[in-house]
């Protein structure tokens, strides 16, 4: 019997000091389902991934940023730690990758500090989300509603807390990969200065 994902290939973003259990629990759960897994990061090689402040397990990059297709992918999982998002949200090609997604309207995973570069791509105004609570405020200056809900799902971005929350955000970023696009993903019309 194929699996949900069978066909489908997902992007995984994450670079130095991603959260080891925020990467592969997702991995894990798209392998299941018949999905093909890639890791994109900003540099060629491997990341290094921690269990909280500690280093845990390297993992091989597919593609950097500045290389990777998002055409090729049919959505895009955003884990955190605390470094992580912090280094991709100042990469422009990173930005630019993971705005590809909400510009094709393609749905898109991100928990815990993930959602960081997703205010520097500047896809949060509008959209209700969940996060670790310290980025409460940077969604929220950023236009976006934040709430505090295990795992929350607006229009094909689903979003989640925390390591205790994977099962559930695993389960819906599932759950609309299988779906597919999502036209309500689209960046709301923002002024620029």
């Amino acid at each position: 019997m194929a699996g949900k994902l069978e066909g489908k290939t997902i992007a995984f973003i994450a670079t130095e000091g991603v959260e080891q259990v925020e990467l592969t629990e997702p991995w894990q759960a798209v392998e299941q389902e018949g999905g093909t897994p890639e890791l994109i990061s900003i540099e060629p090689g491997q990341v290094q991934a921690f269990n909280h402040l500690d280093k845990a397990d390297t993992f091989s990059v597919d593609h950097t940023a500045a290389e990777a297709d998002s055409s090729r992918y049919d959505g895009l999982v955003m884990p955190g730690g605390v470094a992580n998002p912090d280094q991709l949200r100042v990469d422009p090609d990173a930005v630019a990758f993971v705005r590809s997604f909400f510009d094709d309207a393609k749905p898109v995973a991100v928990i815990c500090h993930g959602p960081w570069p997703l205010i520097d791509a500047g896809v949060v105004k509008g959209r209700t989300l969940t996060s670790w609570p310290s980025l409460k405020a940077d969604l929220r200056n950023a236009g976006a509603d934040w709430v505090d809900e295990e795992v929350h799902v607006d229009e094909g971005l689903v979003s989640s807390r925390k390591p205790d929350d994977l099962p559930a955000f695993c389960e819906k970023l599932v759950e609309e990969f299988c779906e597919g696009t999502h036209e309500g993903q689209r960046p709301r019309a923002e002024t620029t200065a």
